[in-house]
């Protein structure tokens, strides 16, 4: 019987499916807490059957302890004429996260100490937070900037602090066996597309894709929660579990853009995922970046820590700091239908790679005889020349002590080539599972 179902291709039109959603999702104001994020997990739980929890303000998560809610109806800066010069409804990022209220009338001296723009980039408004320091302030672009005029400014940031309440969502696809692949992504930056969008996006189908699969041998389990403190939160309610349980995962992030693909491995660059991964990528026929822990930048930093030690990498397109990144530069027309469906099918690809992989032995003593078994081509051919080779060069390097992936490395096959392969030999009893 064949090993397991394997992930399908995408359907036609998924990557457009993915964009819609994306264009749905990019206006919404999200943060480490508040609507924005319940909106956001709401939104994807019509797709999939995630269950979301709030973790009340205050509540201690290792060495970190979960801040007020903080929730923004608006906010601006007009000038003496009663114009809007900067308005948080054109654009979310234009107000620092986590501001304060605030209202009054400031000179633009004053004003100046509540502003940040980016000379170097002087089109893009930057994202800036204050989660910790209270603080109020406004972000716009340097060319924007320039153009205040001194007089007076009229000041508006319309927000709350108050006790409430961090949300994050999970789901478990249960597999037959209970060893987990954990995928986590986060939901808690406004309007980017890449850095906040594509992780949930990708996670989401990818999830639903798992859900339509039947025989799936692990368990799958998805994490969607604010960056840093929202992965610290999950694991202090579940660290024991997934030290017990998780033998791979990723935090899925900036997998939209068209770039070529990167990623980022796990502290000694040897588990099971950084092996998986390298291995597909490699295969792939496409341009990749390897980047090393040393480079590391998203919530792999809390999964990867002393004390957890969980085995996950980050797979994304263009990473981190490499692009318009923590800018209005990253919007909608930086990711693509096909930059996310591109980004599906490889994390699809090495799920199955994790899935299909396992530690088989021949069953017969010496060279198998395949003729007699249907196996070998009764037309001598270039291409079933190369067929025969492949089946004798993995039934050559199949003697249990090695697995499937490394076998594949050794024969320079990518591994799925090998894969319907070991589903015939497995259906003739020449191969049996030791592991």
């Amino acid at each position: 019987m064949k090993q397991s179902t394997s992930l399908e291709s995408n359907a036609p039109g998924t990557g457009e499916e993915m964009y819609s959603l994306a264009r749905r999702l990019f206006p919404i104001c999200r943060s480490l807490t508040g609507d924005g994020v319940r909106e956001t997990l709401s939104i994807l739980r019509e797709i999939i059957p995630i269950e979301t929890h709030e973790v009340p303000s205050g509540t201690q998560a290792f060495d970190w302890e979960i801040p007020p809610e903080w929730n923004i109806r608006d906010a601006y800066i007009k000038d003496d004429t009663g114009k809007r010069v900067v308005d948080f409804a054109e654009s979310n990022l234009h107000v620092v996260g986590y501001s304060i209220p605030f209202e009054g009338r400031l000179s633009l001296q004053e004003l100046n100490e509540h502003l940040y723009s980016l000379p170097e980039q002087p089109d893009l408004i930057p994202y800036i937070t204050s989660y910790y320091s209270p603080r109020w302030g406004f972000c716009l672009t340097h060319r924007q900037r320039e153009t205040l005029a001194e007089g007076t400014y009229e000041v508006c940031v319309d927000s709350t602090l108050e006790p409430g309440s961090l949300t994050y969502a999970d789901l478990l696809i249960k597999g037959s066996s209970d060893r987990q692949i954990l995928i986590s992504t986060y939901v808690c930056h406004p309007s980017m597309a890449n850095n906040e969008l594509s992780g949930p996006i990708v996670a989401t189908f990818l999830a639903r894709q798992l859900l339509e699969l039947k025989n799936l041998r692990y368990s799958y389990r998805f994490v969607f929660a604010p960056e840093t403190i929202g992965s610290i939160v999950y694991l202090s309610k579940h660290l024991e579990e997934l030290r017990e349980k998780v033998i791979a995962g990723y935090v899925v992030t900036c997998a939209g853009d068209p770039g070529p693909f990167s990623y980022l491995q796990t502290p000694n660059g040897d588990s099971l995922v950084d092996k998986v991964t390298k291995h597909v990528l490699e295969n792939s026929g496409e341009e990749y970046m390897l980047y090393d822990f040393l480079t590391r930048g998203s919530d792999e930093r809390q999964y990867c820590s002393p004390g957890v030690n969980l085995p996950i990498g980050s797979l994304m397109r263009t990473k981190y700091g490499e692009y318009p990144y923590h800018t209005s530069g990253d919007n909608l027309s930086f990711v693509t239908a096909g930059g996310l469906a591109g980004s599906l099918a490889l994390y699809g690809r090495c799920l199955e790679t994790i899935e299909q992989n396992a530690t088989y032995r021949v069953t017969v003593c010496g060279e198998p005889q395949l003729s007699k078994r249907g196996l070998y081509p009764t037309l001598s051919t270039k291409e079933s020349g190369k067929l025969v080779r492949r089946m004798m060069n993995l039934l050559a390097f199949s003697d249990g002590s090695r697995d499937l992936l490394s076998v594949a490395e050794r024969i320079g096959e990518p591994v799925w080539e090998l894969f319907p392969i070991v589903d015939r030999m497995l259906e003739h009893d020449l191969l049996e599972r030791v592991d």
